[in-house]
């Protein structure tokens, strides 16, 4: 498609031969007014706008702000024979792209018409962009409806508005930075950056350099200065996953930034501040861990203002099927292969399996089906023993097998929930925090369920 250029002056000559030039390459229309462009601007649509300053009537400068109000905004380049730095600050104040005088450089105008049209292009990559974040990790993009997930995204929606640090905790796959990307774009922050960090995956003294920065010569290696991760989430976000694998010298960094929103570069003593809304994720007890003398205290109640607890799929089975059917649909597109159907029976065993790894195992187990089977029914004997309770064939390579329903009379998803629950109940001498946390679900949660069926609250504390 060609580009569209609209040309504003007042001056025949000056817009003619301006349309004359730019006739080749572009779709130019021209207005003698800012009142003839107007017209043009709510009749079609323009990528760029070269408009003259002092015209009589309106300037100019309202043609920029008429531009910049328009849905799908063009970009304006102000020309003027009156050139002067107090008019290129006003015209780039309201939102000219840039700034040119007369008689008008036929070369630097079309230089400057490309670089526009290239920055409309960037722009609009980066709106589908931000469009498409905001889709997948929206809470609406988070795939369950269950009780616990409910409970879960309340509280980011809650906490997602404000400055507070937040620490989630869970079991490893179970969606903890899915819930912190949530968090990201349902916050203010939504188009500053976003940047994780494992920390598991660095040793100790490559950490505390990628998350710090540091500067050249600060020890061997070090040839030139590095900008640390929490400089690049300057305005977002910095999400630190595994919080608990950090060397006790880190967490002393990390508590003096919480303590005072400025860090040090490695080898520096000059203190950058920063804006940086920090969310943390474990998949330990730091409570244990504080004890335990690995963890400091201060440190984790800094990070603890607001926690949230990502629930274990095993404790939202209602939510398998959902699941099961969003990565069937994600992995048949991606692989170009026509969509798997899972039984009834492979349905309900599925449903009854403890799903150890969590989301992780259940994506995996998904992307397996659909690239091997390439369409077609998954019924429960195609299914690997582990999914039906029984044992795995020696000699397999494959490790031992988490019990779930027996195969002849595969558990419902209730009946599951609650074998769970009484486990939870028993494992915990009867203490109903402790069987929450067990679960992965709030107290409430477990209350309403103890109502559910009171059978189990029978259990000796």
């Amino acid at each position: 498609m060609v580009p569209s250029v609209l040309i504003v002056d007042d001056e025949k000559h000056t817009r003619e031969g301006l349309q004359q030039a730019l006739d080749e390459h572009y779709d130019v229309s021209v207005a003698a007014s800012a009142d003839e462009a107007f017209n043009l601007m709510e009749a079609q649509e323009h990528d760029v706008i070269v408009t003259d300053l002092r015209m009589p009537g309106k300037s100019g400068l309202k043609v920029i702000d008429k531009a910049l109000a328009l849905p799908n905004k063009p970009v304006v380049i102000m020309m003027t024979a009156y050139g002067s730095i107090e008019t290129a600050v006003e015209a780039m104040k309201r939102g000219a792209f840039d700034f040119l005088t007369k008689p008008v450089n036929l070369e630097k105008l079309e230089i400057l018409i490309q670089r526009a049209l290239k920055t409309k292009t960037l722009e609009v990559e980066v709106q589908q962009l931000h469009e498409r974040l905001d889709d997948r990790f929206s809470s609406e993009g988070i795939v369950g409806h269950s009780e616990p997930l409910r409970e879960v995204m309340e509280r980011v929606k809650l906490v997602a508005p404000s400055r507070a640090t937040i620490l989630i905790d869970g079991e490893t796959g179970s969606g903890k930075e899915l819930v912190a990307q949530a968090i990201h774009q349902a916050s203010p922050r939504a188009r500053a950056p976003f940047v994780a960090v494992h920390c598991a995956a660095l040793p100790p003294t490559l950490l505390e350099s990628e998350l710090f920065g540091h500067e050249r010569g600060a020890f061997t290696g070090a040839t030139e200065r590095r900008i640390g991760r929490f400089e690049a989430a300057d305005t977002g976000t910095l999400f630190l996953d595994e919080i608990s694998e950090i060397s006790l010298a880190t967490q002393v960094k990390l508590l003096r930034f919480l303590e005072t929103k400025a860090i040090e570069r490695i080898g520096s003593m000059k203190l950058i501040p920063l804006d940086v809304r920090l969310v943390a994720a474990t998949n330990k007890n730091l409570e244990q861990m504080v004890k335990e003398g690995t963890f400091r205290e201060d440190l984790f109640f800094r990070l603890n203002v607001v926690r949230i607890a990502v629930p274990p799929l095993r404790a939202r089975p209602e939510d398998v099927p959902l699941l099961l059917d969003h990565f069937l649909k994600v992995f048949s597109e991606e692989n170009h292969v026509p969509p798997l159907t899972i039984e009834p029976g492979a349905m309900r065993r599925l449903q009854a399996y403890a799903w150890p790894g969590n989301i992780r195992e259940l994506r995996n187990f998904v992307e397996n089906a659909v690239v091997l089977r390439r369409g077609g029914k998954l019924t429960e004997f195609d299914l690997e023993p582990r999914f039906r309770g029984e044992a795995t064939p020696v000699g397999t390579g494959s490790a031992a097998p988490i019990p779930t329903a027996p195969p002849a009379n595969p558990l419902s998803v209730e009946e599951n929930e609650k074998r769970l629950l009484r486990e939870a109940l028993v494992k915990s001498r009867g203490n109903r925090t402790k069987a929450a946390e067990f679960m992965g679900i709030s107290r409430r949660t477990l209350h309403r369920k103890l109502a559910q069926w009171p059978e189990l609250d029978v259990i000796d504390r």
